[in-house]
């Protein structure tokens, strides 16, 4: 297979690597729209944003092809006409290219082992390119006709969160696929402890998509999450939070059920929002924390070691040096 692989040309290549991003993107946009709560198309949680910016950091630039499909397949058939599909696919990839070179100028790294790539993910990249996008998709709705000019706003908001959220939530997780490697010899004790955090997470998530005074039980298990899983933990906890509270507040459920639409989104993307940026933050300060310790611990090992190689040579010279003194002295 590998062998294969390596004989295909560059560009049937970028072909089949353009066809995977098309169909990832296109999966990840069908979870998306079940929770669509505008025109059938606009979700409070967008996956394929998520997808879409990490396509660029993990395979290159040059794979926007793949976005640009996904994201045409997508809205087609939703329409409400090619002109303005082709508009919103368009949205959809010069939103997370824009955010990539801009991540990428500010020396953005795809580790998030330090915190201003924490900072960098969540202001160029869940906050600025998911803003071009949903202005310029929301845009061409009302000049299509499809939303009304008072809708503008509110459906910019939502399409914005929603994207941002993507991002947010399945960026780092994405980012981390690479580097993840199954555990061997894992400690009993090890597995039921990733047990108990799924159950109190699954629990605590539902317990916030039920009740505004539970809320804050999502934050210690992230915290238990980050600190013991690092940002894998954090983050899968992250996103089962965010999708029970956005599955409640677009049913109209649980504790946003009593709010019109606008007013209800803006309060669960708000703490969805807290949640995965405090996921995000508070684990790549532990991976941060791991790293230097881990710096520190080799430093000490190379100064015993030249200490060790040093101690033997000084004991000798001292040694002739006494010898000397005692046949001068003699």
């Amino acid at each position: 297979m590998r062998l294969a692989a390596r004989q295909l040309s560059p560009v049937a290549r970028w072909c089949l690597v353009v066809l995977g991003v098309t169909v990832c993107y296109f999966a990840a946009a069908q979870i998306g729209i079940q929770w669509a709560i505008v025109r059938d198309q606009i979700s409070p949680l967008w996956p394929a944003a998520g997808v879409a910016l990490a396509v660029p950091m993990l395979l290159g630039p040059r794979y926007w092809p793949g976005i640009f499909l996904g994201a045409l397949l997508t809205n087609i058939a939703l329409g409400p006409s090619l002109g303005t599909v082709l508009v919103i696919s368009a949205g959809n990839t010069i939103g997370p290219m824009l955010a990539y070179a801009v991540m990428r100028r500010a020396g953005f790294r795809n580790q998030l082992d330090r915190l201003p790539d924490a900072v960098f993910l969540v202001a160029a990249g869940a906050a600025g390119g998911t803003a071009v996008s949903a202005v310029l998709g929301t845009g061409v709705l009302v000049l299509d006709g499809a939303l009304g000019t008072g809708d503008f706003w509110a459906t910019a908001l939502v399409w914005w969160t929603g994207d941002a959220m993507g991002v947010l939530t399945i960026t780092p997780l994405l980012l981390l696929a690479p580097r993840f490697r199954l555990p061997t010899r894992v400690p009993l004790a090890r597995w039921a402890e990733a047990v108990a955090l799924t159950v109190c997470g699954l629990g605590t998530a539902i317990l916030a998509s039920a009740t505004t005074s539970k809320l804050f039980l999502v934050f210690p298990v992230l915290v238990w999450a980050a600190l013991r899983f690092r940002q894998a933990g954090a983050m899968l906890c992250s996103l089962c939070v965010c999708a029970f509270t956005i599955f409640a507040a677009a049913r109209g459920i649980g504790p946003y059920g009593s709010y019109e639409l606008a007013t209800r989104m803006l309060h669960v993307q708000a703490f969805d929002a807290t949640v995965g940026m405090t996921a995000l933050a508070l684990s790549t300060i532990v991976l941060q924390r791991d790293r230097a310790t881990a710096e520190i611990t080799d430093a000490w090992r190379q100064i015993t070691e030249m200490v060790d190689m040093i101690a033997p040579r000084q004991s000798l010279r001292s040694a002739m040096s006494q010898r000397e003194d005692d046949e001068l002295a003699g």
